[in-house]
């Protein structure tokens, strides 16, 4: 599967620029891993992730994305792939996982922002997705976040998944329970 990007420094200094006149700043420190999931989370509007990018672009980390396979189509396609989307065929519910550690396993290098919530809205519970592909592909999780009240994005921690899902993701959680999103009541 072949990623492409638009040039990075060009768009990085317009993508800088454009976040700080919006009033945002970013924290944290850029992974030391060459692969990773970055959590993207939370998730609960269409800035997300034009604001995560901001973040991927402070720290030169060329960030990609999960998109389904008609985002990908004529006459935008191109667009999208060169803003670091990953065509999904969904069609096929558990192979996105595969389709993923796939992606990773061919790549020497690869970041991908997943929204564990799997969409914008209000959800009971996080899809697991983000867990599996990181853990099948073992790559570490980064933690990255969006807090609409304080007007910061960022980099926290990272972890390793360990393969029990439950105790993980109480590390992550517990460091999500600070962050406000944009729409609280998703």
């Amino acid at each position: 599967m072949k990623l492409m990007q638009l040039p990075f420094e060009a768009f990085r200094f317009l993508g800088l620029a454009l976040y700080r006149a919006a009033g945002w700043r970013v924290e944290g420190e850029p992974p030391a891993a060459k692969k990773f999931v970055v959590i993207a989370a939370p998730h609960t509007s269409n800035w997300d992730l034009p604001l995560m990018l901001g973040v991927a672009l402070k720290f030169r980390i060329r960030l990609h994305w999960m998109g389904k396979d008609s985002l990908f189509r004529p006459p935008f396609g191109w667009f999208m792939r060169a803003l670091g989307g990953i065509a999904i065929d969904r069609s096929k519910a558990n192979n996105v996982v595969t389709q993923m550690i796939d992606v990773f396993n061919a790549a020497d290098m690869l970041a991908v922002a997943i929204p564990p919530e799997g969409t914008r809205s209000k959800v009971r519970y996080w899809k697991t997705g983000f867990y599996h592909i990181a853990h099948g592909a073992g790559v570490p999780i980064v933690l990255g976040f969006l807090d609409y009240k304080r007007k910061v994005g960022g980099i926290g921690m990272t972890i390793t998944a360990s393969g029990d899902y439950d105790r993980d993701l109480e590390i992550i959680k517990t460091f999500y329970a600070g962050v406000t999103p944009k729409h609280a009541e998703r």
